[in-house]
């Protein structure tokens, strides 16, 4: 089914899940200007660990046993894996080239779509997604920016896990409520970091209360608050939608980075960072998720219990 046929996208819902992504930029002025210094894996496991226990503990649900292994993917996906593919990627390479290959994952989204659900994106859709990684190539890259492989090859890989993350949740969400959904992901995800980063990273140090603070606005912002909004954005939108929205979280460094750190933006990077408001603006402007969505047959015979929720 062509994309172009449904009804127009639910502004409110698109304003919602945009918050995720906009919480996700404020990261990097919080850890580096709070957070004690090259603990990267310990502050994403601090970050998405509490969150999950403490919704977990919050819903009293527990998984049916069909779930548990959907869970630990998606956690993987979504967070876990996701997360330490970031790091590595933006200790070997300038966060101006990790951030334009992570907006790559757009168009992942689409090529799994149109792959595995035969839903052709409308050709506005494919080249909103490819001026969305242009401008942001203008925005963030430097002449004499760096191209390190095993970064590149994390970068990339990183934005593969998010986009398989953000499809495989549409298919798997099943019956579960959305807190809990969210809540065992990052459970489950900040389970499999707690083990790497006791064996990578030093313990912290005696903590000031503003690294106490950081750490909690990780978790309760940055994490519990918006991947609640974040995986409820996937039930309501398309899932390129949801996934070309992430291209806002490094725009909002780059706010940040300007308003809070004194840090310029040349008339070229403004041009560039209109350009991917613009593409996020036209991918948005695609029909409902609730009109348009149909899952291939191929997929919906995993399981007849698989169904989306909307509403929630």
């Amino acid at each position: 089914m062509n994309e172009s046929t449904a009804s127009p996208t639910n502004w409110w819902d698109t304003c919602l899940t945009a918050l995720a992504p906009i919480t996700w930029g404020s990261t990097y002025i919080v850890a580096t200007e709070l957070l004690p210094a090259d603990r990267p894996l310990t502050a994403a496991m601090l970050r998405i660990l509490p969150a999950g226990l403490l919704l977990v503990c919050l819903c009293r649900h527990l998984p049916q046993r069909n779930e548990w292994w959907r869970l630990l993917i998606l956690g993987a996906l979504n967070l876990g894996l996701f997360q330490a593919l970031l790091f590595i990627a933006a200790y070997r390479l300038p966060g101006g080239v990790a951030a334009v290959l992570g907006a790559i994952q757009p168009m992942f989204v689409i090529l799994l779509c149109w792959g595995l659900d035969q839903q052709r994106p409308a050709l506005i859709t494919l080249i909103a997604s490819l001026t969305g990684v242009g401008g942001m190539a203008v925005l963030l890259l430097s002449p004499g920016a760096g191209w390190d492989g095993i970064g590149i090859t994390a970068a990339l890989a990183g934005a593969l896990s998010m986009a398989c993350g953000t499809y495989l949740a549409r298919h798997w969400r099943s019956q579960m409520p959305l807190l809990a959904f969210t809540g065992w992901q990052l459970l489950l995800a900040g389970l499999m970091l707690l083990p790497v980063s006791l064996l990578t990273e030093e313990a912290l140090p005696e903590l000031q209360p503003m690294q106490i603070a950081g750490y909690v606005y990780l978790c309760l912002i940055g994490a519990l608050l918006a991947y609640v909004l974040w995986f409820r954005g996937i039930s309501k939108l398309t899932p390129a939608a949801v996934s070309s929205l992430g291209l806002l979280s490094p725009l909002t460094a780059v706010i940040l980075g300007w308003a809070l750190l004194g840090q310029s933006i040349s008339a070229t990077g403004i041009a560039g960072f209109l350009t991917v408001l613009i593409s996020v603006y036209l991918m948005q402007n695609r029909p409902s998720v609730q009109q348009s969505y149909q899952p291939n047959s191929r997929l919906s015979a995993v399981g007849k219990t698989d169904k989306l929720i909307a509403g929630q």
